[in-house]
C-alpha cells in the first residue's frame, strides 16, 4: 500500500491533485483510515493515476477522463482511441484559433508605441553610484532572472534610471525581483536598459570594494568602471516588460521573521509534491505556509487545509529568503492566489514578489 505522498512522488501528480480526484470519484483510495483519515492505494493503483497524470499533462476535461479511465479498465481500446483523437482535434483547432490571435495582436504592437517601455535615449548617461550599493541591489535581484530562450527579454536585469535613483529589476514569470539604488550625476528623463546576465555577472564580480563607480549607458552600450577595471557591452535589443503594472504588493496578513532561522526552517521543513521540475531535473517542491492573526508563520504538513495556506515553490522561496539578507525580513500575504511579498523593513524599496501555487487542481 502506498501513502498519498508515496503516490504523488511515484505518479506525477500532486498531493493536492491526488485529493481533488478522489472527491470526484475518479481515483478513490483503496483504503481511508476512518481514525486520521489519511488515504491509501493499492499496488494496482500506480499504473491508472499515472495514466491520469498524462491526461491531465495533456489538459484533457475531467468527464473525458472518466471515460479513458473506464475504457483502459475495461480493454475498451476503440473508445480510448477515440476520446484521444477528439481530443487532439480540440488540441489542434485551439491552436489555431490562439496563432490567429496572437498573429493579429503582433500587427497591433507592430504599430503601437509603447512609452512606458520604449525608454532609449541618444543622449549618453552617466551615473556615480555606491560599489557597495550597486553590489547589494545586484544581488537582491539576480536570483529572480529569466533563463527561458524563449522569453529573450527576460534573459537580463533591467536598469531602469530615474531622477537620482538607479532602479534594478529582474523576473521569469513566476517571481520578480525590485531594488534601488542611489545614483548621482544625472538628472534627465527616464532611460531604460536591459543588462545580459552575463555582463551583469561580469559587473557584479567588478564591486569588491567600497568606494565610488561609475556607469554609462551610452545607445545600447553600458560601461561599468571601478578604479582602472571595467566591465562594458552591448544590452539586449528587447523591450522589458513595464514592471510598474506587474508590481502589486498584497494588502492583507504579515509577519516577521528573523532570515537565517526561517531559511534553515524552509529548508528543514515539510514539503509537498508540486508539479513541474527544478533546476537538475528533480520533483519540483513546495512550502505550503500559514499565517495566524498575531503574525506568525509556520510551515504547513500534507495533512493541513484550509483557506489560509498560502503554497510557492520551495526552491524560489528559498533563492528570495538568501537575496534578502540576514537580518529581519516581513512576509506580506494576500489571498492565497496573490503574490507572496518578501522585503527588508528599513528598505521599501528592495522586494521579491513570488507567484503562489494552487493547492487545488
Amino acid at each position: 500500500m502506498r501513502s498519498i505522498g508515496e503516490m504523488a512522488r511515484d505518479s506525477g501528480l500532486g498531493v493536492s491533485a491526488l485529493r481533488f480526484y478522489d472527491r470526484a470519484g475518479v481515483l478513490v483510495p483503496d483504503r481511508v483510515d476512518p481514525v486520521s483519515g489519511y488515504r491509501w492505494y493499492a499496488p494496482g493503483q500506480l499504473d491508472e493515476a499515472r495514466l491520469l497524470a498524462r491526461l491531465r499533462r495533456a489538459g484533457m476535461p475531467l468527464a473525458d477522463v472518466r471515460l479513458v479511465l473506464a475504457g483502459w479498465a475495461g480493454a475498451d481500446t476503440d473508445l480510448v482511441r477515440q476520446l484521444l483523437r477528439a481530443h487532439l482535434r480540440r488540441l489542434e483547432q485551439g491552436l489555431s484559433d490562439t496563432r490567429a490571435e496572437f498573429s493579429a495582436l503582433r500587427a497591433l504592437l507592430d504599430h503601437r508605441e509603447n512609452p512606458m517601455t520604449s525608454l532609449r535615449t541618444d543622449t549618453a548617461v552617466r551615473l556615480s553610484l555606491s560599489g557597495p550599493g550597486l553590489a547589494a541591489a545586484l544581488d537582491a535581484v539576480r536570483f529572480a532572472a529569466g533563463t527561458d530562450p524563449e522569453l529573450p527579454m527576460l534573459g537580463g536585469i533591467l536598469f531602469d534610471v530615474e531622477g537620482h535613483a538607479l532602479c534594478l529589476v529582474a523576473t521569469d514569470r513566476y517571481r520578480m525581483a525590485v531594488a534601488r539604488a542611489a545614483a548621482d550625476g544625472y538628472d534627465g528623463p527616464r532611460v531604460q536598459v536591459t543588462v545580459p546576465l552575463p555582463l551583469a555577472d561580469a559587473m557584479r564580480a567588478l564591486l569588491d570594494g567600497e568606494g565610488r563607480v561609475r556607469l554609462a549607458v551610452d545607445g545600447d552600450r553600458v560601461t561599468l568602471e571601478t578604479g582602472s577595471r571595467q566591465a562594458a557591452g552591448q544590452c539586449l535589443d528587447h523591450d522589458f516588460p513595464d514592471y510598474r503594472r506587474l508590481v502589486r504588493l498584497p494588502a492583507g496578513r504579515r509577519a516577521v521573521v528573523d532570515a537565517p532561522a526561517f531559511r534553515e526552517a524552509v529548508r528543514t521543513g515539510p514539503v509537498r509534491a508540486g508539479e513541474g521540475r527544478e533546476e537538475g531535473g528533480t520533483p519540483a517542491g513546495l512550502s505550503v505556509l500559514e499565517v495566524t492573526e498575531d503574525g506568525s508563520v509556520t510551515l504547513a504538513g500534507d495533512g493541513a487545509d484550509g483557506r489560509d495556506l498560502v503554497a510557492v515553490n520551495r526552491a524560489f522561496l528559498l533563492d528570495a529568503l538568501t537575496a534578502g539578507g540576514d537580518g529581519r525580513l516581513i512576509l506580506e500575504f494576500g489571498d492565497p492566489t496573490a503574490p507572496l511579498a518578501i522585503r527588508r523593513p528599513d528598505d521599501a524599496h528592495t522586494f521579491s514578489l513570488l507567484m503562489p501555487v494552487r493547492l487545488e487542481d
